[in-house]
């Protein structure tokens, strides 16, 4: 089931402007090993279901699989072959608005070569470059 808010204040939302780096949620917490945004973006739920999907086959039950990121933009679209005026279109999913520097998954409790694996299958489901990011060492 894709993710989505329960309940929201506004059921529409403007598309906003998109800028800057990731302030929060831009290192590794839950994990040992995570996938890392380079690019500003939105990822649907869709997206996000999939490359959950893709990771937690193929770790067979081994290890957790984190979700970082949560869809809670609403995304509206108006049907095909619609006139131009009678207002905006009734929302069509949710996305999870990314910055440069944003975790987006984290995988712990497997081995490095088999968390890079499960990580690069998430990769490819995802519309945003992104890159694997290790949980830093506690001084």
């Amino acid at each position: 089931m894709a993710l989505m808010p329960k309940r929201v204040k506004h059921r529409k939302q403007q598309r906003g402007r998109a800028k800057g780096h990731a302030t929060r949620g831009n290192y590794v917490v839950h994990g040992d090993y995570g996938l890392q945004s380079l690019d500003l973006g939105w990822i649907s739920a869709r997206q996000i279901e999939a490359g959950r999907v893709a990771a937690t086959h193929f770790l067979h039950g081994e290890g957790r699989v984190f979700i970082r990121i949560f869809p809670d933009k609403p995304v509206s679209s108006k049907p095909a072959e619609t006139r131009m005026g009678k207002g905006k279109g009734e929302p069509d999913y949710y996305a999870a608005v990314v910055r440069p520097g944003t975790i987006l998954f984290e995988i712990g409790g497997v081995p490095e070569d088999f968390a890079k694996q499960a990580l690069n299958r998430i990769a490819h489901k995802l519309p945003v470059g992104v890159r694997m990011v290790q949980r830093r060492q506690k001084v």
